[in-house]
Parts: C-alpha cells; structure tokens; sequence
C-alpha cells in the first residue's frame, strides 16, 4: 500500500438483495417510502454524499438481482454521531418510522438480503 496503489478516501455501502420473481415492483414502492426517504433525508443533511438503486437487466441474475449503495466522502461520516441522529431523527419524525417499520416488516415476503459491503477504491499508480 502506498507504494503500488493508494487507497481512496470515499467509502461505498453496498447491500446485495435477491427480489422474488415479479416483486420487484412490489420491493420498490416500499423503498420508496422507506429506505429511498431516509437515504434523502441524509443527502439533504449532508451526512451522506450519494446514494443509487441499481437491479440486474439479467433474469438468472446468480446470488443478487438490485443492488441498494450509499456514498459517504469517507469513514468518518459513517461513525456514530449522536448529533446527526438527532438531526435526522427530527426530519424523519414520528410517523415516518412507524410508517417504516410496518413496511419493512413485510420484506421479507419479497425479498432475501445475500450481502452486505463496505468498499473502497484501489487507485493503481
């Protein structure tokens, strides 16, 4: 390390998620008013950098057909800071995490989470 690559500053979390055949649909309406809120409620904030939703275009996909990722400028962005819970939490209110917990509760009907990761980029010299 730092001879032959140096290692990036941003960081990526990435879930890999196995959608059921034709609830795909389903799955997406209920990121919509979950997790995609939440992801803009933090962007807004500034707490994250980016974040995007990506699913395969293939039907025999292997272990993962969406892919859910979060961008954060680096590590010290994902440590636990009671203060930007704070922040969120008052944006998120009440009703959304009620309203979150009741459709999560039902993802796993539709949907097996397979992977979860924390990438950084190798920048080769």
């Amino acid at each position: 390390v730092y001879e032959d690559y140096d290692l990036g500053k941003e960081i990526i979390s990435m879930t890999t998620v196995r959608i059921d055949p034709n609830m795909g649909d389903v799955y997406l309406a209920g990121l919509r008013e979950s997790w995609v809120k939440a992801v803009r409620i933090q962007k807004e904030l500034g707490f994250i950098k980016d974040w995007k939703i990506y699913s395969s275009d293939l039907s025999v996909s292997g272990d993962f057909n969406m892919v859910l990722m979060v961008f954060f400028d680096s590590a010290a962005d994902i440590e636990p800071s009671k203060k930007r819970y704070a922040a969120f939490m008052k944006q998120w209110g009440e009703e959304n995490q009620k309203k979150s917990f009741k459709i999560s509760a039902k993802y796993p009907e539709v949907r097996t989470l397979t992977g979860e990761y924390r990438l950084r980029e190798i920048i080769m010299k």
